[in-house]
């Protein structure tokens, strides 16, 4: 067997904030070599994201060492054990850096139980008080917690002056109507190209197109035609060409929309 041949990454026209991605799991050969190849596909900026106590300060320094990127900080809800009322005092004095540009990524996922539900939403809530104190959108990750995820944000969104984003969304179309009708983005990413993924495809066309971002989750969730390989933000057109095809609009028009809804969410 010869080695699979793929087709080249396409140079969109069009501009492309890439939302969601964790550039510490690089290493620095490897970081050179993505923000070149996603400068050269027309990615111009790139969040990388911080999910443990351990990778808040590398995400800043990542941050910090380009000029494109800019990151968040937060625990992920994996991490929630972790979590205690003194993290929120180093979250509020990162919160005020010039790269930071979200609280996140926090939430609950009950699907693999790393963390018992009363301590993720805890979590999840003491993280949420503080982006409503530094006025900054959150990063969400939800998954198997619906009722619960419906529940905290009721308690609070109306306190969230930019929201943020439900990233990586796979849920229901009920849960995708409420955060819209709470004011929230809903991000997609290479999940939109898998086989079986039919339902979130089914949500992308019912999603206003002015409340979608465009992310990529890497280097999880590698985009069809690569999948097999690390993901990586320079795959971002592929997704976002599927998006347009979904929304039924051209990829330059829903390049120019997700430009301005990233900018307005997190810049």
């Amino acid at each position: 067997m010869g080695k699979k041949t793929r087709p080249p990454i396409p140079h969109l026209d069009g501009k492309i904030i890439e939302t969601h991605c964790h550039l510490d799991y690089l290493s620095k050969e490897e970081l050179v070599s993505t923000l070149r190849q996603s400068r050269a596909v027309g990615v111009e900026k790139i969040i990388t994201i911080a999910v443990s106590r351990d990778n808040q300060s590398t995400v800043r320094e990542i941050a910090d060492s380009d000029p494109n990127v800019w990151c968040t900080q937060g625990l992920h809800p994996h991490e929630a054990a972790s979590w205690s009322p003194d993290f929120n005092d180093d979250l509020r004095s990162n919160a005020d850096h010039s790269k930071v540009v979200a609280v996140g990524e926090i939430g609950l996922d009950y699907y693999y139980e790393h963390a018992e539900p009363e301590t993720q939403i805890a979590a999840f809530e003491g993280q949420l008080h503080v982006a409503i104190e530094c006025d900054k959108p959150v990063v969400i990750h939800t998954r198997e917690a619906e009722d619960d995820t419906k529940a905290v944000l009721s308690g609070v969104s109306r306190s969230l002056s930019k929201k943020g984003v439900i990233h990586s969304f796979t849920s229901s179309p009920d849960l995708a109507e409420f955060c819209l009708s709470e004011g929230f983005y809903l991000g997609f990413n290479g999940i939109v190209t898998f086989k079986n993924a039919d339902n979130v495809r089914e949500v992308v066309r019912q999603t206003p197109i002015e409340r979608i971002l465009l992310e990529t989750d890497a280097p999880y969730l590698t985009p069809v035609p690569y999948r097999g390989v690390p993901n990586a933000p320079f795959y971002l057109p592929f997704i976002a060409q599927t998006v347009a095809d979904l929304k039924q609009v051209s990829v330059e028009e829903l390049l120019s929309i997700t430009y301005q809804n990233s900018l307005d969410c997190f810049f």
